[in-house]
């Protein structure tokens, strides 16, 4: 992997025109397959664990801890990012990817078979660790495995692997709760892991296994930045229970979470994050204010309907599905090769449908508004963020030297997950503050919404910084 990548490789070598074709085709298909495969499957667990959830905390007598099955989730996954990163540079993806299936099947099994609540949590915990683990070896994967022309379109088939457990995973894990209890939407998956490992194990072991340069002896790990990740985790896990608690004594851990968050993103994400440096730091930084923005507010859409408009919470749930194909169809797109040369104007149309989304979907408070108008407007915002987060897992892998891979791969997958919980977080915050409790004040909605649109606009600039200003991948500076 190149560390600038030339715009000529994306135009003039079209898809399927050399010998090894596209990436399903006849060298990279058992890979393709398997590492999608993996994607599909977490993608699943993701969206259908959220209807299993209420029905785990009431029967363990565990709904007072049901919070902490999230953010037991998220702190660990983000220390398994940066172990990942830091693994993968040094020996290779291998490992850490088996290790992350391993311990995120092994996850879902403590959960499965829990008989008290904080069991449950633990088993949740280990999730994380393995679901940090496996996306950012899967990131380093793609980078040594698929020759640049290729990673748009696996990345796109990344995004295609969400489409169906997004509609299919509530409605199925709501089955499968009902009919054979909750446990089995935990012990399930771990059984089907097996086939697209058999498929991309052989293919990584061949392609992108052992260290860039399998002469040098391996780098002990940078225990540093294993210090790091740890405050990181600790420090996310501090400042969601202080949100979670609206009493004043939550400010103590409040505190105490960010003084250890600050030095730790500084020092784990790419100097000149925070400022939007031109080249990998404005990558890095747009995918956290795109994903953080968007999913703060999604999470709102459905209690809007439900609250003020009337909705059944199926229907509501519903509104969101169109949003997954459109999603798929953004991410298609950002990997056509005619469409490479102009991916900074993709990535700031994606921004200004994002902004449009966030600004539009408030709209239906206003009872004159008709109540589908959020499933338009939010199928436009999916297709930009499909458009934007793709680009930036295909800019990122163009602007890392082989032997970084990991460590920015990290770092995105850091920015992405950091911005979710904190923005999550704050948009609760000023929910519950504007009186957005049992009768949900509109304008507590409409306050988070344009919060959230007002953060997506400033990814309106921040994605012309992604590249150089000609359109290719700038370094960063």
């Amino acid at each position: 992997m190149s560390v600038l990548g030339s715009r000529a490789d994306d135009v003039v070598v079209e898809e399927g025109s050399e010998p090894e074709g596209g990436v399903l085709g006849r060298a990279y298909r058992a890979l393709s397959v398997g590492i999608v495969s993996v994607v599909f499957l977490i993608a699943f667990e993701a969206t259908a664990v959220g209807t299993a959830m209420p029905v785990a905390a009431r029967e363990l007598h565990g709904v007072a801890q049901y919070a902490f099955a999230f953010s037991g989730f998220f702190t660990t996954s983000l220390f398994g990012m940066v172990l990942a990163g830091q693994w993968a540079d040094r020996r290779g993806p291998l490992a850490a990817l088996t290790t992350g299936i391993g311990a995120f099947a092994a996850g879902l099994v403590i959960a499965g078979t829990a008989q008290s609540m904080w069991v449950f949590v633990l088993g949740r915990a280990v999730q994380g660790l393995g679901g940090g683990l496996v996306i950012v070896a899967l990131y380093v994967v793609v980078g040594r495995a698929y020759p640049e022309r290729l990673r748009p379109a696996i990345m796109a088939a990344f995004a295609a692997g969400w489409v169906v457990p997004s509609i299919v995973g509530p409605l199925a894990s709501g089955a499968v709760t009902e009919q054979l209890g909750w446990r089995w939407v935990f012990l399930g998956i771990p059984v089907l892991v097996v086939l697209p490992l058999a498929l991309a194990l052989p293919q990584i072991r061949r392609r992108a296994s052992g260290p860039v340069d399998a002469e040098a002896a391996a780098a002990p790990l940078d225990r540093r930045r294993i210090r790091l990740a740890l405050g990181i985790a600790l420090g996310a896990g501090l400042v969601q229970y202080a949100a979670q608690d609206p009493r004043p004594l939550s400010l103590i851990p409040g505190a105490a979470g960010a003084a250890l968050l600050v030095p730790a993103v500084l020092g784990l994400l790419p100097r000149g994050t925070y400022r939007a440096a031109r080249g990998l730091p404005s990558v890095v930084l747009l995918r956290g204010v795109c994903a953080g923005s968007f999913v703060a507010a999604e999470s709102f859409v459905p209690l809007m309907l439900v609250t003020q408009r009337g909705l059944s919470p199926t229907l509501a749930g519903l509104s969101l599905a169109a949003g997954g194909g459109t999603w798929a169809l953004g991410s298609w797109l950002q990997s056509r090769p005619r469409l490479a040369p102009y991916r900074e104007r993709l990535m700031t149309a994606g921004m200004v449908l994002v902004v449009g989304a966030l600004l539009t979907a408030p709209s239906v408070l206003l009872p004159a508004v008709p109540a589908w108008t959020v499933a338009v407007v939010w199928a436009f915002g999916c297709l930009g963020m499909g458009l934007v987060i793709s680009s930036t897992s295909v800019l990122l892998l163009r602007l890392s030297a082989p032997e970084e891979a990991g460590a920015n791969s990290a770092a995105l997958q850091i920015s992405d997950a950091l911005s979710n919980a904190l923005l999550l977080a704050a948009a609760g915050a000023a929910f519950a503050t504007l009186g957005g409790g049992s009768a949900a004040h509109p304008a507590a909605f409409a306050v988070v919404f344009l919060a959230m649109a007002a953060v997506a606009l400033m990814g309106v600039w921040v994605a012309t910084r992604c590249t150089g200003g000609d359109g290719t991948a700038a370094a960063a500076r």
